[in-house]
């Protein structure tokens, strides 16, 4: 996956529309699209894509900490955003588009620094207007739970 690094990278509107969100995720997987610059800027990158179903894996770094030096929540609200919501488009048909109307995460415990996580994205409703999801954060090495989330997205037909 490359990450686009300037507006221009991204896919067009017109680029957007001619595929479904299923389409779209995996062009970008592949690198015909770019990723988002959020991903490239958090360390984390997309690794699967499967309808219903999209993975992230990063590593946070010593950037991403709070004032007492953990790895702050907003990372793993990050991670857990894009991982819910991309599963949530996988199921969104041409023409149409999506976003985040609200998400929720729980922290289980402390990622420490530089542990490789995966941020998995599964889909419990995928519908014409809404879709739902659920998230999990774990340790690649060992599987280890390190937060939950779920979300509801918005399902918008992107017009003519």
């Amino acid at each position: 996956m490359t990450h686009a690094t300037r507006p221009e990278d991204l896919p067009t509107f017109a680029e957007a529309r001619a595929v479904s969100g299923l389409e779209f995720m995996q062009k970008m997987l592949a690198g015909d699209f770019a990723g988002p610059p959020i991903s490239a800027l958090m360390n984390y990158e997309c690794v699967e894509v499967a309808p219903g179903r999209v993975v992230f894996r990063g590593s946070p770094k010593f950037e991403f900490c709070n004032p007492i030096g953990t790895v702050h929540g907003g990372w793993y609200g990050t991670l857990l955003d894009s991982c819910m919501a991309c599963a949530v488009m996988t199921t969104v048909p041409k023409g149409s588009s999506y976003t985040t109307l609200e998400y929720k995460i729980n922290i289980v415990r402390a990622i420490p620094l530089g542990t490789e996580v995966e941020a998995i994205g599964t889909i419990q409703h995928g519908g014409r207007s809404t879709g739902v999801a659920n998230g999990e954060i774990r340790g690649v090495a060992d599987g280890r739970l390190y937060a939950t989330g779920s979300t509801t997205c918005i399902v918008m037909s992107l017009g003519g």
